[in-house]
């Protein structure tokens, strides 16, 4: 909701005070820069970059329109989740949860936290390493260790679509002044017409430059800022995860291991130690 917003201010910043200026909206609508600004731009992204980036930015790209999952909400959801599969482990045993990390959707210990069970990348992640415990083939260190470069990996995998959106801004201005290379050509050669028409072709020419700088930092770059954020949002669920696990691995009871995770946390959406406790008493009461 927050960039469509963005985008009309932009929208209405610019071409309003350049009405209210006494300039004329006509002039700044040339579909045929856009063709050579936009078919440029795409054609180059298509040079630079492989399907699986191009895929994962396309889909990437729709979630900028929603708003972020990662708040309060879903965090004491997870660790809630942790807890109660912590406490399972703690009073029948590791082998316990063994059919739950199996089938998490159909399991009724993962089942009635849907947020996190729709999540399927950070379910993945939460059965694999429980599924690790459970083998008992592991320490603590050993599992560490395979959690950051996990996380690691998904950081980097996942941060494809940012470099893909920021190149594709940084370019756009140099298309827009091949484009306005190309009317200044177009006007060069017709020299010869009225000084009113040859105003208006330099006019066009001009538009070439203002719509490719008008498009890279009013539309296309703040969205690689913004997926950068959701990236980073979404890597603080894993770190959440492991603290938690390699804590409850450490010796510590469910209730401290819940407490590592709920501090590492963005202060913006780390609930506090009594609304954890309460939420955790409720889910209890259910």
């Amino acid at each position: 909701m927050l960039v469509i917003v963005g985008y009309v201010i932009v929208v209405g910043s610019v071409f309003g005070g350049f009405a209210m200026a006494g300039g004329h909206l006509g002039a700044l609508f040339q579909p045929l820069e856009l063709l050579m600004i936009g078919g440029a731009a795409a054609g180059a992204a298509l040079v630079g970059n492989n399907g699986k980036t191009l895929k994962a930015s396309l889909k990437a790209l729709p979630g900028v329109l929603k708003g972020s999952k990662y708040n309060k909400t879903m965090y004491m959801e997870l660790m809630t989740m942790l807890f109660d599969v912590l406490t399972k482990v703690r009073k029948e045993g590791l082998m316990s949860i063994e059919g739950d990390i199996e089938n998490p959707e159909e399991s009724p210990l993962f089942s009635k936290y849907e947020t996190v069970v729709h999540d399927h990348h950070l379910m993945e992640f939460i059965s694999d390493y429980l599924r690790l415990m459970v083998s008992g083939n592991m320490d603590a260190f050993q599992i560490e260790n395979l959690m950051d470069n996990e996380i690691e990996t998904h950081h980097v995998e996942a941060h494809a679509p940012v470099h893909f959106v920021a190149k594709l801004g940084d370019g756009l201005p140099a298309f827009g002044i091949v484009a306005a290379v190309m009317g200044v050509v177009h006007t060069m050669e017709s020299v010869g017409i009225p000084p009113a028409e040859l105003g208006e072709l330099i006019a066009h020419a001009l538009v070439g430059t203002f719509l490719g700088i008008l498009l890279a930092y009013g539309f296309v770059g703040p969205l690689s800022g913004l997926l950068e954020q959701q990236l980073e949002e979404s890597s603080k669920t894993f770190q959440c995860v492991k603290v938690t696990l390699l804590a409850s691995l450490n010796g510590f009871a469910p209730a401290l291991a819940v407490e590592f995770g709920r501090k590492v946390l963005y202060s913006t959406e780390r609930p506090s130690f009594s609304e954890l406790e309460d939420h955790i008493k409720q889910s209890k009461s259910k």
